[in-house]
């Protein structure tokens, strides 16, 4: 039994925000990741930080466009929390080493994206931000804190109504327990359980499953953002091409050079993501291709080297100006319950970033909230464990018994049931079905419980989580009995 003052499950921005904080306030801390450190969707971001630093801006500005973009259904408390806190916390990281980019003046240069009324997004490395701001957590981080890879979480260990720990696999199959009086849940989204995806191929709804698991409550499920311009060639995705592009002058348009958002919104291609997505994807299903006309934009390869970098690797010459683009999963919106400073309803049990939902982004997330809600609670999160008291419990894990009776099915095979029946458009007959499928795979016929590790690989375990996941997920967006947001629903109504 390996015991320490604090257990993150996860490596991406928030654990590692969590991670410099706590160590930065002398706890002992362990990171415990199933690929490595880098397999994470924050080094994916090509996005920035959206946060109110201009002078002509204001975190109550922030503020509206973010309940503008959630369609209301935020918690006002805790997106108050986000935006207000954000320019301080932001301020001190770039004090710590962190560079964004500048305008040749040495201000801050910001970038308007969707939903946004101004420009307020800061950027790195062009679209690298979020692999710069991993690079400056993880120099921040150094060796102040033990980081085991390649070790994936198969449990939260729950005693007495309390997390106290987890039992993990280590690369030569050996079976681990920890123990600490906190644990921190920040191992990302679901991106992987549809068939194209902006995320890391490690995002596999783990955090769902695990917390589903130890108890937890679970939050606005049904609320997936799809980013409506991922790379896509012959129906296959090859990365995300930032929304940046848009906030720069992009265009899309269909195969005759006409622009698709006209008339759909007042924003137009910058309208929130769930209208553009929607609008893309009504034109893809009718065999249309749509593209992204960067023609307005001057000097394209310094501007975004990283979707320059994707696009010519795969063949398609950005120097003609149109890249093929189709909507993928993107956000997730739900996940465990949380407040902004972590606390989940298990106690001993903290939920922080995407694997988290403290319902500050409502019914859709507002353009680069996502990297600043991982540095912003993540601060918060480090600060209340600090300040807290728990003390350590210990306690063994108990083998589960119960050994799954059907074969299971493919990561592919999950996929095209994802987005065939809870993808961008969902009916309450598809709903139902995809309900019916994932119940199938149920090893009792009463819930995804726990599974004997010692009878599967790794890889079955993740599809096991994959396979809770998306049971959860349906059956949250069938209970929302209204179309609302990132949950659109054929034949209902707001």
């Amino acid at each position: 039994m390996i015991l320490t003052d604090v257990i993150i499950i996860g490596a991406g921005i928030a654990a590692h925000s969590v991670a410099c904080r706590l160590c930065d306030r002398g706890k002992k801390v362990i990171i415990l990741t199933k690929s490595n450190k880098h397999d994470c969707n924050s080094t994916l971001a090509q996005g920035g930080i959206s946060v109110a630093l201009r002078e002509d801006d204001s975190y109550m500005s922030h503020y509206e466009d973010t309940l503008s973009a959630g369609c209301g259904l935020n918690d006002k408390e805790a997106t108050m929390t986000l935006v207000k806190e954000a320019p301080g916390i932001i301020r001190e990281f770039i004090e710590s080493g962190m560079n964004f980019d500048k305008n040749a003046d040495g201000s801050l240069s910001f970038g308007r994206e969707a939903a946004h009324k101004l420009a307020r997004v800061i950027h790195a490395g062009g679209d690298r931000t979020g692999l710069k701001v991993m690079e400056q957590l993880y120099k921040n981080l150094g060796d102040r804190a033990e980081i085991r890879e390649n070790e994936p979480v198969i449990d939260l260990i729950v005693k007495d109504g309390e997390a106290v720990g987890v039992i993990t696999r280590d690369k030569d199959g050996n079976f681990n327990t920890y123990c600490a009086p906190y644990i921190v849940l920040a191992a990302g989204g679901i991106g992987n359980l549809f068939p194209g995806t902006s995320n890391d191929a490690t995002i596999t709804g783990d955090s769902i499953a695990l917390a589903y698991r130890s108890g937890a409550e679970l939050k606005n499920l049904e609320f997936i953002q799809f980013h409506p311009t991922l790379l896509t060639i012959n129906g296959k995705n090859f990365g995300l091409i930032s929304e940046a592009v848009r906030g720069d002058g992009g265009i899309l348009v269909n195969e005759k050079g006409e622009r698709i958002m006209e008339g759909v919104h007042p924003l137009k291609d910058l309208a929130p993501r769930d209208v553009v997505s929607r609008a893309v994807y009504s034109h893809t299903q009718k065999g249309e291709n749509i593209y992204l006309d960067i023609s307005g934009i001057s000097g394209f390869r310094s501007r975004f080297p990283n979707v320059s970098e994707i696009c010519e690797s795969n063949g398609v010459d950005i120097d003609k100006n149109l890249i093929p683009v189709a909507p993928g999963a993107h956000f997730h919106m739900g996940g465990v319950k949380a407040l902004p400073t972590g606390e989940t309803t298990l106690p001993g049990l903290y939920a922080v970033g995407e694997a988290a939902c403290t319902n500050v982004h409502g019914a859709n997330r507002l353009a680069s909230n996502s990297l600043l809600e991982g540095l912003v609670f993540g601060r918060l999160t480090a600060d209340n464990i600090a300040d807290s008291d728990r003390h350590m419990r210990t306690a063994q894990y108990t083998m589960p018994t119960v050994k799954m009776n059907v074969p299971l099915p493919s990561k592919k095979d999950i996929a095209k049931v994802m987005m065939k029946c809870v993808g961008i458009v969902r009916t309450e007959k598809s709903l139902l079905e995809g309900i019916e499928y994932f119940e199938s795979f149920m090893p009792d016929k009463k819930g995804f419980v726990s599974i004997n590790p010692m009878l599967c690989t790794d890889e079955e375990l993740e599809i096991y989580n994959m396979l809770t996941a998306g049971w959860l997920i349906a059956k949250a967006a069938y209970n929302r009995k209204e179309s609302f947001g990132a949950h659109y629903m054929e034949n209902r109504l707001n």
